[in-house]
């Protein structure tokens, strides 16, 4: 035990008080006797408390605990954590009974496994989970060193294999250094593996149409011997070819043929005989082929594009056509056509995710789009509120221009356990749709079953949206699957609302309990005019059994394998039965805005005999209109893109006398056309470089008026966009960083400011971060770096077959402080109350005086020894 101060110079306030006590008993005082001792003795004491306070007296004891923390590397290219947790498990047993261990996991990031504290290491310690791909040892150690709470006997104990590919560990060392504590390493050899992996790929970032080129591969060995290397051109295989490996690096040049424009990824792959690592067999590298536009024609119904082709043809725009399936599921794939037309294409053929692709590439990389009519389009094809709805110049909803029979629609949604999660929740927001898209004398109800029907919303007029839109958002989960008494239930409620259109929605992911008793439900349902679609979702479903009640009722049937598809199925579902939208009869276009499209109509226009109605946009340009009016043509700048809206069709069915008019195929193209981006090349050159998890753009532009101001929208595979901006760090030359967590495709996208336009930058480049850096294959000795951290803290380099060895280490005593501050003015109001009673109150303080002396231990042994 010791006494220190932490401000000695308040010492020198005794003193002064010292004289004044003197002072105090030589002067004259109110008080007398016993009394006036009492009171000086109290005060001297108060203050001399107070003084001590304020010099920040403290006692302490010198203790020898440790502190010990272990970082656990919990990266990729770690090996099983069993061992790890064995060693450390044994190493624990060999702590004091107050030394303090804690546990922290590092990965990308860091987190702490076990606080620290005395308690016990056990198997339950590592269970925290960090990202694996990439190792930042620097956040390991720095978290680590945020856990020690002593002043002594500090340290860390790392286990890693030393391949960090994020931060710097060196520099955390430094900082641990100067706090004294010492970083043990209990290095992870690496485990010798025959790999090898594609280390870089080069390809020209800009190249012409018909253009030879070189493709430049770097691939590391672990081992030598006979390999294949094969070269993809968006999945196409373009080359394969044998190489002979040797252990290292080996280069090599191919020769390439640029083919086809657009933006193209290619992919190197190495293929050897016994490689034991996969993951880091491909690199990717883009490139942009200059060349003649071409267009993306998406056909609802297969062999029904022979006008928009022949119109193409004859504008020598090259195309190709494929249905709404084989459309690509990855946004660089999209880079490689200028424009997208669909024709006669419906929402449930196309899914949600596809929808988010297509509306950001023409939002954020200039791709055109077209839509042309049909009875499966705009509206009839449940395109309200949905990403494609976004883009196009006119919206579905009708906005109440002609009369509309009253509909009534009872829902039937499936709830069971087994839609629990995605779902029941794009159920509910079919649900929602289909509420928005119906008017205020339409009848709605909402029934949803598992093993029994639970009614959301009764049949009632829409007369509030919004209570019907809550009351649908809380349906939650339940149990079995029990489809017949829902049916039932619902059939029984519409028979008696009062609509001149009547039709039922049955959703459902499983099979009933109850699969016999249809056919008189079916017979009312005919007798009366109600229809009923039905919609499987999984192949879980009772297909059958969905399939003949659709067929029974006059309904459709949709085998639903995409959930996202599930919100255009129901608000389909409302306008087909409605028939609002489908305008058929014929009339003659008026022109309303044709702008520099104007000179196709001055020999006039040919007659249509039907349209899908839509409404148009405010900042829309309506070129023809119907009657109505609906808009039959329209057009509109969406983002960087462009997009137009036919609303007939052009297969001949509604515009046969369009389609055989001269001027059409001209027309048509220059629709098409129209759409293209707005830009023939990037003024920007961009180079990226990946360093771990940090993507570091350089873009230079060209010209003699650089930007005053340039971002970059980086969109990934997961449809995010994230804007970086860019410093100028030298005219006409900007920097930028972001960070990329995922390995995967990004595509680039540049935007500046100058003199206060907007300038587009059109889609720079693409980038791939190929696979985890994790599966690198390294030259440099990464086990050096942690004997140079043990060294550079005063740490040590343990052995795997001594973990008893982690508490081993010579303790030095120091300090353990207590604090007195409370203590200390416990006893000064304590003191001061007693002051104040001594002066104030009048008591025989004398007698007391004496008693309380008499009392004490010491009084007591004298008069024990005198008797």
């Amino acid at each position: 035990m010791g006494v220190r101060f932490d401000h000695p110079w308040f010492l020198l306030l005794l003193l002064p008080l010292a004289a004044g006590v003197i002072y105090a008993y030589r002067a004259d005082f109110r008080l007398s006797g016993i009394r006036r001792q009492l009171a000086i003795g109290l005060r001297t004491a108060i203050l001399v408390l107070l003084v001590a306070l304020l010099s920040g007296l403290q006692t302490y004891t010198l203790v020898k605990d440790k502190e010990v923390v272990f970082l656990t590397d919990r990266s990729a290219s770690m090996p099983e954590l069993g061992p790890v947790q064995d060693w450390i498990l044994k190493a624990g047993e060999g702590k004091g009974a107050e030394d303090r261990v804690g546990i922290v996991a590092a990965g990308l990031d860091a987190a702490v496994d076990k606080n620290l504290d005395p308690r016990l290491i056990s198997d339950e310690s590592l269970k925290a989970e960090v990202h694996a791909d990439f190792t930042n040892l620097e956040r390991g150690l720095e978290l680590s060193g945020s856990l020690f709470s002593g002043q002594g006997n500090r340290r860390i104990i790392l286990i890693s294999d030393g391949e960090e590919n994020v931060g710097e560990a060196i520099k955390a060392a430094n900082t641990l250094k100067e706090r004294g504590i010492a970083v043990d390493v209990l290095p992870v050899p690496g485990k010798e593996r025959k790999d090898a992996s594609v280390e870089d790929f080069q390809v020209p970032g800009k190249l012409y149409q018909a253009e030879s080129f070189a493709f430049e591969v770097l691939i590391r060995s672990t081992f030598s011997g006979n390999a294949e290397l094969g070269l993809f051109e968006d999945n196409r295989e373009i080359s394969r070819q044998k190489v002979t490996l040797e252990r290292g690096d080996n280069r090599f040049t191919l020769q390439g043929l640029a083919q086809r424009q657009g933006m193209h990824r290619y992919r190197a792959e190495v293929f050897a005989d016994g490689d034991e690592q996969s993951g880091n067999n491909a690199n990717y590298a883009f490139t942009r082929v200059t060349g003649s536009p071409k267009v993306l024609i998406v056909e609802g119904k297969s062999g029904t594009s022979a006008n928009l082709e022949n119109a193409l043809k004859s504008g020598l725009v090259d195309y190709m056509v494929i249905g709404p399936g084989m459309l690509p599921s990855e946004m660089t794939k999209y880079a490689a056509y200028d424009s997208i037309i669909f024709n006669n294409v419906s929402a449930d053929q196309v899914g949600g995710k596809t929808m988010n692709l297509i509306e950001q590439a023409v939002r954020s990389y200039g791709i055109g789009f077209v839509m042309v009519g049909g009875e499966d389009s705009y509206g009839m094809g449940g395109y309200f509120k949905t990403p494609i709805e976004k883009l196009l110049p006119v919206s579905m909803e009708l906005e109440g221009k002609r009369q509309i029979p009253s509909l009534g629609l009872i829902l039937v949604i499936d709830r069971s356990g087994s839609m629990d999660g995605e779902k029941l929740n794009l159920a509910k927001e079919a649900a929602q749709r289909t509420v928005e898209l119906l008017r205020s004398q339409d009848t709605v109800g909402v029934v949803a079953f598992d093993d029994q029907p639970w009614w959301v919303v009764e049949p009632q007029k829409l007369g509030d949206k919004k209570d019907v839109l809550t009351q649908i958002n809380s349906i939650p989960s339940g149990g079995g699957t029990n489809i017949y008494p829902a049916v039932e239930g619902a059939l029984n409620k519409i028979l008696s609302v009062s609509s001149q259109r009547k039709h039922l929605i049955l959703l459902t992911d499983g099979q009933s309990a109850v699969n016999n008793g249809y056919d008189a439900l079916l017979e009312t349902m005919n007798q009366s005019k109600i229809t009923m679609s039905t919609v499987a979702v999984g192949e879980d479903a009772d297909t059958k059994l969905l399939q003949s009640l659709a067929q029974g009722a006059k309904g459709r049937y949709y085998p639903v394998t995409d959930a996202t598809t599930l919100p255009a199925i129901f608000s389909r579902e409302a306008a087909m039965v409605a028939r609002t939208y489908i305008v058929d009869k014929p009339f003659v276009p008026a022109l309303v805005s044709p702008g520099d499209w104007g000179k196709w109509f001055s020999g006039g226009v040919p007659k249509i005999y039907g349209y899908v109605a839509a409404t148009p946009k405010s900042t829309a340009q309506t070129v023809l209109a119907s009657p109505e009016p609906d808009p039959l043509l329209a057009r509109w700048q969406y983002g960087s893109g462009r997009s137009v809206a036919w609303t007939s069709d052009l297969t001949g069915k509604w515009s046969r006398d369009w389609v055989s008019w001269p001027s059409y195929a001209g027309l048509f193209t220059e629709m098409v056309k129209w759409t293209f981006p707005q830009f023939s090349a990037s003024p920007f050159e961009v180079n990226t470089t990946i360093r771990g998890n940090e993507i570091q753009f350089e873009v230079t532009a060209e010209g003699e008026a650089p930007p005053e101001e340039l971002e970059a929208a980086i969109s990934g595979e997961d449809l995010r966009e994230e804007k970086v901006p860019l410093v100028q760090s030298s005219p006409g030359v900007y920097k930028g960083t972001m960070l990329a967590d995922e390995p995967g495709s990004f595509l680039i996208h540049l935007q500046g400011k100058s003199g206060g336009k907007m300038i587009d930058g059109g889609t720079g480049t693409g980038l791939v971060i190929p696979y985890s850096p994790e599966y690198r294959l390294l030259n440099d000795e990464p086990l050096e770096k942690l004997q140079k951290i043990a060294e550079m803290t005063g740490g040590r380099v343990l052995d795997w077959n001594k973990p008893e060895a982690a508490f081993h280490f010579a303790a030095k005593s120091y300090p353990s402080p207590h604090d007195l501050e409370r203590p200390l003015l416990i006893a000064a109001l304590l003191l001061w109350l007693a002051d104040i009673a001594i002066r104030r109150l009048a008591l025989p303080w004398g007698r007391m005086a004496e008693r309380l002396a008499a009392a004490m231990p010491w009084r007591r042994r004298a008069r024990a020894r005198s008797a």
